[in-house]
């Protein structure tokens, strides 16, 4: 019994469920474990290998989220701040939702796994969710579900019902495009022109009018081009002008690592910024700091300051 090739499929499973990367490795290295210690009882005839797996991993998630909290967003807890120069303090008691490091992984389906929606998804029941993913993202049949759940086709139906209700407000989905889309890539590479110029008005410009921006885990967000921008403006001054972006992808919307100027030159990681690009703007963006969740993308620590970008950097201190 070959069970690695599904590794992929159920990290993203596992993650859709939990909103962690990290406890979603956790969990599917669990899964593996228990179904090799149960290899022997696995029967054939009554489901594959696939749904046999999922199965395991359904009742590995729902035990690990008993008495969880949700993992949520800053925009998810109260309104947006009014104020740019609001104290930054983190919160480091909420156990903020975490993004999904595509390029470590195939996984087919990306856009049932944007971060606005595994967000809502976190405020479901565990087993509405469950329901949900196995039912509308990897397509099982309600009796399969059914019998990975220890329930009836009839209850299935129901959670699903309820939990498609619950999430009618998300919407969106359609206008969310990928990462490889032409307009998309022009955008963020325009996004990180102005970024590495410290060029506020020229971010500004990029932005839906109701742009958002977030910063687990400071438990602040902002929405609006106008506080975007003095919130971009108190970052540089802050921070300094010099910073470097690497093109990345996280949940299979366009991201970029940001990279800060230190003093003895070179920039360091900073943060990861993942976007929801919608009709050409971008609508959201979502900015990770956590060392953990860094890491989880492989990235360099630091970058050498070079070429066209020191003439950039150069442009602005003059």
């Amino acid at each position: 019994m070959d069970v690695e090739p599904y590794r992929g499929e159920l990290l993203a499973y596992c993650y859709r469920m939990l909103g962690s990367f990290h406890e979603a490795e956790d969990l599917v290295q669990e899964t593996m474990l228990r179904a090799w210690k149960a290899r022997d009882r696995y029967d054939g005839t009554r489901a594959s290998v696939r749904t046999w797996l999922y199965r395991i991993a359904t009742n590995a998630c729902l035990t690990a989220l008993e008495g969880r909290a949700r993992r949520p967003l800053p925009s998810g807890l109260a309104g947006p701040s009014d104020d740019p120069g609001a104290p930054l303090a983190p919160a480091s008691d909420v156990p903020w939702l975490q993004p999904f490091p595509d390029a470590r992984f195939e996984v087919e389906v990306r856009a049932d796994m944007r971060l606005a929606l595994v967000a809502a998804m976190q405020v479901l029941p565990p087993r509405q969710r469950a329901v949900l993913v196995l039912r509308e993202v990897l397509e099982f049949s309600a009796a399969e579900v059914a019998e990975q759940l220890g329930t009836t086709v009839a209850a299935v139906n129901s959670a699903l019902q309820r939990a498609r209700s619950a999430l009618a407000a998300v919407g969106g989905a359609e206008q969310v495009v990928e990462p490889a889309d032409p307009q998309t890539r022009a955008v963020i590479q325009r996004y990180v022109r102005a970024f590495e110029a410290a060029d506020v008005p020229a971010l500004v410009r990029l932005l839906a009018d109701d742009a958002v921006l977030e910063m687990p885990p400071v438990p602040l967000w902002y929405a609006g081009r106008r506080d975007y921008g003095l919130f971009m403006e108190r970052v540089f001054a802050m921070r300094g002008v010099g910073w470097a972006a690497t093109p990345v992808s996280a949940n299979g919307q366009p991201a970029l690592a940001a990279y800060a100027p230190e003093p003895g030159g070179g920039c360091r990681l900073h943060s990861l910024q993942v976007f929801t690009v919608t009709g050409g703007r971008i609508a959201r963006n979502v900015v990770f700091t956590d060392p953990r969740v860094l890491g989880a993308f492989d990235l360099p620590g630091t970058l050498r300051v070079e070429g066209a970008l020191v003439a950039r950097v150069a442009r602005v201190r003059a």
